[in-house]
């Protein structure tokens, strides 16, 4: 076994998953060097082109499963459109309309002031800004 799927495996039973084989893979994928983001149909595509068998449903439960444990960030661009961040740390994002691309933007550039009060029996959980930016043309 090697350092990095030992370091993957301990990271899904941290989380309280197991750390069946088609987890370890995709977490793989996911979970190298840099932070990214990326739809399930990338993870999905990176998988086929890696060798590793699994369905889209797979993937898309796999990222949930992720999402649900706080490996991952879900980030909804539009309602067609979801992206799954490795960042999980309090920070925002420009979303370039153009490329279909997230960029991170750190929480000290965008200090959130005073919020609404939130409704009767809730509480604020987070504030995650999303600025969407294109090319002047």
């Amino acid at each position: 076994m090697t350092s990095t799927e030992r370091d993957i495996r301990r990271r899904l039973h941290g989380a309280g998953l197991r750390a069946t084989r088609q987890r370890i893979e995709l977490a793989g994928l996911l979970f190298g060097d840099a932070h990214r983001h990326v739809t399930a149909e990338q993870i999905h595509r990176e998988a086929r082109q890696a060798g590793i068998r699994a369905s889209l449903a797979t993937v898309y439960n796999t990222l949930n499963q992720f999402t649900a444990t706080g490996l991952l960030r879900e980030i909804n661009v539009d309602p067609q459109r979801c992206y799954y961040d490795t960042n999980t740390s309090h920070h925002h994002h420009f979303f370039h309309e153009d490329e279909g691309r997230l960029v991170d933007i750190p929480a000290e550039e965008l200090p959130v002031g005073a919020l609404p009060r939130p409704p009767a029996g809730t509480e604020v959980r987070g504030v995650e800004v999303v600025i969407r930016v294109a090319t002047g043309r």
